[in-house]
């Protein structure tokens, strides 16, 4: 199992939840950030700080964002090779 982030985190881009995330499993690019499956160590840290709650455990999401698991993990293929991957917090883009 891994986490999920779903569509309230679209446009968002919040990274609070980077910072508290132990395994660093989190990739962004401009419309806004991915967990990477293999890398998510289920620990749940990250939920509790996305302010917009957009991120739940892939089992939980619900019904109207199912696609983000795949999306999450395609995302997170092409972004990785990149080096995309966001650790610290960043300043919020309107």
């Amino acid at each position: 199992m891994a986490h999920v982030v779903t569509e309230p985190c679209v446009g968002c881009k919040y990274t609070d939840c980077v910072v508290v995330c132990p395994s660093e499993c989190f990739y962004g690019d401009e419309k806004q950030l991915y967990i990477d499956p293999d890398d998510c160590i289920d620990c749940g840290a990250c939920i509790p700080e996305c302010p917009v709650e957009a991120i739940y455990l892939d089992d939980n999401v619900p019904e109207k964002w199912t696609g983000y698991v795949q999306l999450n993990a395609d995302r997170v293929k092409v972004l990785k090779p990149l080096g995309a991957r966001v650790v610290e917090k960043m300043e919020r883009r309107e």
